[in-house]
């Protein structure tokens, strides 16, 4: 039992989980942004997609740095 707390407040202290997210969030946003730029004739539906991805960024990463604990 005393494991599982100190392997909780180490993966809380370091923010594990909302730094994968950040970086998942990322490297998907890489790859839209790459798929897009490789369509020869893009489609609005296709810009638009790829605005809202690029836009939601912004706010992925908002909720990140609010995420921390108040010390």
């Amino acid at each position: 039992m005393r494991r599982w707390l100190i392997a909780a407040r180490l993966i809380d202290r370091f923010r594990l989980i909302p730094r994968l997210a950040v970086g998942g969030y990322a490297v998907a946003m890489w790859d839209v942004v790459q798929w897009y730029m490789a369509q020869p004739d893009p489609t609005g539906n296709q810009t638009a997609f790829v605005s809202t991805v690029v836009g939601a960024a912004a706010a992925f990463f908002g909720f990140y740095v609010n995420s921390g604990g108040r010390r």
